[in-house]
C-alpha cells in the first residue's frame, strides 16, 4: 500500500474496531490466561484503549487489572526542579516490578510513552540519569524471561502531528489510525491468521540462517561499511516468544524482524542510520553515524540528538558496545508505506537494526551467555533499507548474500 495514494478516512476507529485491537494485543500478543495478572503501562491520552484492553484481558479470565499511568510531564518537572538524584528509583516501584516477575503475571505496554519535545530544552546528562518509566526492573523481567508480554501503539494528536504534519490535526489522527490498524493486520478477516503466515515466514528465514551459523554479519551501504561478529551458539529468533515457564507471546505488535545477540567485542567499522529514533530518555537522534572499533563505539556523531545519546551511552554501563542484531526483510507491511513513525516499535520494523545495550539472552548458547551484553540499557537504531546489502561470513571466510535490495537471498 503506497502512503502517497491513500485517501484519509474521515474518522478515528469505532468501538468495535478497538475492541478487536484489544483482543489481538490480549490474545496473540500478551495471551493472557485465565487466573492471571495483568500489568498495563500507558499515558493518560491512551485511556480509551486502556479500558478495551483491560476489559479483554477481564473476558479472557484475568484475575486483576493494573495500570500504571505514566505522564512524562511528571519526568519533566522532576528533571528541572529536583534537588535530590535523578537516577533514584524508589523501592516500591522496583518492588512492585519485581512482584510482576514473581507473580508471572502479564504486562502490556502501550506507546509512544516520551514526546521527544518535551526534552528538547533539558541538559540532555539530566534525562539520560532519569530512569522513569522503564527502570532497571522491568529489563530483569525481559532477561530472565518470566512475564509473558507485549508492546503496541496507540495512535494520539501529537504523535499523527508528528508523523503527518502535512494534515490537518483530525486528519492526521485518521491517517495515523488507517497506518496502524493496516500494519497490525486489522484490515485482514483473520488478523491471527495473517500474524500467523508472516510467523511462518520469519520461523522459515531463522532456520535457514541458524543452520548457516554465520561467524560474522558485513552490512554495506551508503555511509556503512560495518563488520560485526556472532557467537558460535548466536540463535536467530522471530515472531513469537515463550517464557522459563513455556507459555508463548508475542512480544511486539507489529514484528517483522528476526533477531539474536551479537558478540559485542567484535564490532569494527562504520554505519549510518536510515531513520531517525527516540531513545527511552525521550530524545530524538536524526542522521546518526557511529564508528565501532574492537567492539566499542568509539564515535558518536548525529544532526541532532547526539549528545542525547552520548550522555545515554556514557551513564549506563555496556551501553557502547552492541547487544542486539535485527534483520528485516521488504515484505512486512511498515517499510512500503514511506512514513517515518518516529516511533522504535514501528520504525524498527520497517528496516534492519542494530540495539547498543543488552542483549536478549535466550538467544545465546549457555556456554557464551556470559560473554553477552547484559547492560540495563537498550537503544534500538535502524541501519537497513533496500540500498543496504547484509552478507554472512562463515567461520571458513566465504561470503553468503544473506540480504539484497530487501529480499532473503
Amino acid at each position: 500500500m503506497d502512503a502517497s495514494t491513500q485517501t484519509s478516512p474521515s474518522t478515528v476507529p469505532d468501538r468495535e474496531t478497538l475492541e478487536r485491537y484489544a483482543d489481538l494485543i490480549v490474545g496473540l500478543g500478551a495471551n493472557v490466561q485465565p487466573g492471571q495478572l495483568v500489568e498495563i503501562r500507558a499515558e493518560l491520552d491512551k485511556a480509551e484503549l486502556v479500558r478495551e484492553v483491560a476489559a479483554s484481558a477481564y473476558r479472557r479470565g484475568a484475575r486483576y487489572v493494573s495500570v500504571a499511568w505514566h505522564d512524562p510531564y511528571l519526568r519533566r518537572a522532576r528533571i528541572l526542579h529536583s534537588e535530590h538524584p535523578l537516577d533514584y528509583v524508589a523501592p516500591w516501584d522496583t518492588f512492585r516490578v519485581q512482584q510482576l516477575g514473581e507473580r508471572r503475571a502479564a504486562r502490556i505496554s502501550i506507546s509512544p510513552m516520551n514526546p521527544p519535545e518535551l526534552f528538547a530544552d533539558v541538559e540532555p546528562a539530566q534525562v539520560a540519569l532519569e530512569p522513569y518509566d522503564y527502570i532497571p526492573a522491568y529489563q530483569e523481567l525481559v532477561r530472565d524471561r518470566t512475564t509473558n508480554w507485549v508492546g503496541v501503539a496507540c495512535p494520539s494528536e501529537g504523535w499523527a502531528d508528528r508523523v503527518h504534519p502535512e494534515l490537518r490535526p483530525a486528519e492526521a489522527l485518521a491517517k495515523l489510525w488507517e497506518e496502524v490498524l493496516h500494519i497490525c493486520r486489522l484490515d485482514e478477516p483473520d488478523p491471527v491468521a495473517a500474524w500467523e503466515r508472516r510467523f511462518d515466514e520469519l520461523t522459515r528465514v531463522c532456520g535457514a540462517m541458524n543452520e548457516r551459523r554465520f561467524d560474522a554479519l558485513h552490512f554495506e551501504g551508503p555511509g556503512t561499511d560495518l563488520t560485526l561478529g556472532l557467537f558460535p551458539t548466536s540463535r536467530w529468533a522471530g515472531g513469537p516468544h515463550v517464557t522459563v515457564d513455556g507459555l508463548e507471546h508475542v512480544p511486539n505488535i507489529p514484528t517483522e524482524e528476526i533477531f539474536t545477540a551479537p558478540d559485542p567485542a567484535r564490532a569494527d567499522g562504520f554505519v549510518r542510520a536510515t531513520k531517525p529514533f527516540l531513545l527511552k530518555t525521550g530524545a530524538l537522534v536524526e542522521g546518526l553515524v557511529v564508528r565501532f572499533e574492537g567492539g566499542r563505539a568509539v564515535q558518536i556523531d548525529a544532526d541532532a540528538g547526539a549528545d542525547s545519546l552520548r550522555e545515554y551511552v556514557a551513564t549506563n554501563e555496556g551501553a557502547d558496545r552492541l547487544g542486539e542484531v535485527a534483520l528485516v526483510d521488504r515484505e512486512g507491511r511498515i517499510g512500503p508505506l514511506g512514513s517515518v513513525f518516529f516511533n522504535t516499535l514501528y520504525d524498527e520494523n520497517a528496516a534492519s537494526h542494530l540495539a547498543l545495550g543488552s542483549a536478549y539472552l535466550d538467544t545465546v548458547g549457555d556456554e557464551d551467555r556470559v560473554r553477552a551484553n547484559r547492560s540495563t540499557a537498550h537503544a534500538d537504531f535502524m541501519i537497513g533499507g533496500e540500498d543496504v546489502d547484509v552478507t554472512g561470513i562463515t567461520r571458513d571466510g566465504d561470503r553468503v548474500p544473506v540480504l539484497r535490495g530487501g529480499a532473503w537471498q
